[in-house]
């Protein structure tokens, strides 16, 4: 980070003290990719002055303070496992994280002082998954969630911090959780997961534990909120009745029911990513999500008026939050060629509002200004579903090259131009990267992100062909060069488009994908597997039609050379996935390598594990595409 020379002095030899130094020229690039940092999760202090946040400047996501002004951090937190997001209480007294012991799920809520003392740990520190949520105002209660109570539901408690009692507020079946709390600590906004794609409001009294539903609606439907200061209104992202996500209130009356949702602000060619709310109520900023790209706008709540639309300092921005006084904003920005790092926005309403980066992450012989921005392109599908993705081109190339689609999670994420260290390492090994947005993704309205539900998934599987087509009618792809890769449900098309297109590809990679639906309704959290059945199907009553959607079940059809990727503590998708696939393979003689970490859970954030698996990644598509590396 740019805080003092002296600092990225000792982060590099760090960094590189603590790994062996690269055999070859294409482990040495892949390397120095690997280690660009980030900065992410800001919280200020209640004077503003100070901000929480998370980085990897020590090789493993951490807590750091800074100065809101720039300057020197400091280190909080130094544990073996990533931490997660960061929470400034309200008083000044803590500072609330999540650790994730071996990076699995079982993440643990903390409570440390900003000068690093007094770590306090406020859950079992078991195996059961907990959430970390925001305080109240006055910094006496903080909200959680977690499934202590039963591995089939996560529930919505409240924390006393002065007393150090956690309550139990609201049971849920699947997955819940609080969404904020009033001032006046009688009522709390609980959000309720029916299933994936499908989640209600409800306000609860937390002497009496009464709900009220705030939201009705059939079929699928998507909520968020916040209390206002007096706890009359509640400020919404709704998808209710429309099909874009959009910013709207519900009033509330003084017994606390609920009026209709009215619509604030919407657009037609965007969805609400997320808003926040300045401290007296004045106030809202809200980011938008255009095709993958965030636009920012900042709304006069009283006179319902846009007060300003500040251009953002990156493609994409994240954990938006207001200094106290309301006088500043700070957030994480990011763009494909530009890594996550903490801005903070001064001069909001005058003519000239200032953006000031405060962290600049470490990313040493890598030159940002060699990184590749993707572009956007647009095509139909088979049935003719407008989709999209994001094209990644190795900068001078000319003409047909190779190309490896990649895949994202979810099935519900989105693909957005972020900094990937393993796309940007492919595209300088001269490998194009195309990662599309196909049907089952977020961010294009309600009716797209559910058209892969249940047994319309093989709709989600044909539109590998339409991107296929797609790079190769750009005249970027070579039809006899093809990789396809992706993590989680990326991993899951990648492996059913090896299944159901085996001449198609040259090569794959499955990191930490689902194969076989039986095994993941078996093995995965109790939770997870509740919320997920109308996703893919019930196993059971739609046993036979998941069994028809599984890879595994087709797996003698791979004919492509197969990299596989997993960490051994993955509660989400378990570890019996990857072995499925591999001890598959190798019966039949199909090419494949198997790259276990037996520290990591789902994905990989420690150091030297993110070096080796983007090392074994590129390798294995220089290796099977045919490429020089």
């Amino acid at each position: 980070m740019r805080f003092k020379p002296t600092l990225v002095l000792a982060a590099t030899l760090a960094a590189l003290a603590a790994l062996p130094l690269a055999a070859d020229d294409l482990e040495t690039a892949v390397s120095r990719m690997s280690r660009v940092g980030f900065s992410r999760s800001p919280s200020f202090s209640p004077d503003g002055k100070t901000i929480a946040f998370v980085s990897n400047l020590s090789g493993l996501p951490q807590v750091w303070t800074l100065p809101a002004t720039g300057g020197f951090p400091r280190m909080v937190t130094s544990f073996e496992d990533p931490v997660g997001g960061a929470e400034w209480s309200p008083d000044g007294k803590w500072i609330a994280f999540t650790l994730a012991p071996g990076g699995g799920m079982n993440a643990q809520v903390y409570l440390v002082k900003p000068d690093g003392t007094g770590l306090r740990r406020l859950t079992d520190g078991g195996k059961e998954t907990n959430r970390l949520g925001n305080f109240r105002r006055d910094g006496k209660r903080l909200i959680l969630s977690s499934n202590r109570r039963t591995g089939a539901g996560i529930d919505a408690y409240v924390y006393d911090v002065e007393a150090g009692r956690l309550d139990l507020v609201s049971e849920n079946p699947g997955t819940g959780g609080f969404d904020d709390l009033s001032r006046d600590g009688k009522r709390a906004l609980l959000d309720r997961l029916r299933y994936r794609g499908s989640n209600d409001l409800f306000l609860v009294d937390l002497a009496t534990k009464k709900e009220t539903l705030l939201t009705p609606h059939e079929g699928p439907g998507t909520y968020s909120g916040a209390f206002s200061p007096d706890g009359k209104v509640v400020w919404v992202a709704t998808n209710g009745g429309r099909d874009r996500l959009a910013f709207g209130r519900i009033v509330l009356a003084a017994d606390g029911r609920p009026g209709p949702i009215e619509i604030v602000a919407a657009r037609d060619d965007a969805e609400l990513q997320s808003f926040a709310i300045d401290d007296k109520g004045e106030k809202a900023v809200l980011v938008w999500n255009v095709a993958g790209r965030h636009e920012m706008q900042i709304e006069d709540l009283l006179r319902r008026k846009e007060m300003a639309r500040p251009k953002l300092p990156g493609d994409l921005v994240s954990g938006v939050t207001w200094s106290r006084d309301g006088r500043a904003l700070a957030m994480t920005a990011s763009a494909a060629n530009s890594p996550a790092d903490i801005f903070i926005l001064e001069e909001i309403f005058s003519s000239s509002p200032r953006f000031s980066r405060i962290t600049e992450s470490p990313h040493p012989g890598v030159d940002l200004s060699s990184l590749v921005s993707p572009e956007l392109l647009k095509f139909s599908a088979h049935d003719g579903e407008p989709l999209s993705g994001w094209l990644y081109r190795p900068k001078g190339a000319s003409g047909p090259g190779p190309v490896v689609l990649s895949f994202h999670g979810g099935p519900e994420g989105q693909e957005v131009p972020s900094f990937r260290a393993d796309y940007q390492a492919l595209v300088a090994q001269g490998i194009a990267v195309f990662a599309p947005n196909v049907r089952g993704s977020s961010g294009f309205g309600k009716r797209f992100v559910n058209l892969d539900n249940g047994a319309l998934r093989v709709n989600a599987v044909k539109d590998i062909v339409s991107c296929v087509d797609a790079v190769v009618k750009a005249g970027v792809a070579d039809p006899k060069r093809l990789g396809i890769m992706g993590g989680s449900y990326g991993g899951y098309m990648t492996m059913a488009g090896l299944v159901d297109y085996p001449d198609m590809f040259s090569a794959g990679a499955d990191l930490f994908g689902v194969v076989n639906f039986k095994t993941f309704f078996k093995h995965t959290e109790a939770w997870m597997a509740a919320i997920s059945k109308v996703e893919y199907g019930d196993p059971d009553t739609e046993g036979d039609m998941l069994d028809r959607l599984s890879p595994l079940t087709r797996i003698d059809r791979v004919k492509a050379p197969t990299i596989v990727l997993h960490g051994a503590n993955d509660t989400n998708v378990p570890v019996v996935e990857a072995e499925q696939v591999v001890e598959s393979l190798k019966k039949r003689g199909v090419p494949v390598e198997y790259v276990l970490f037996p520290d990591e859970g789902h994905g990989f954030q420690k150091l030297p594990n993110r070096i080796r698996s983007n090392v074994a990644l590129v390798r294995w598509f220089v290796r099977w595409l045919g490429v020089r590396g």
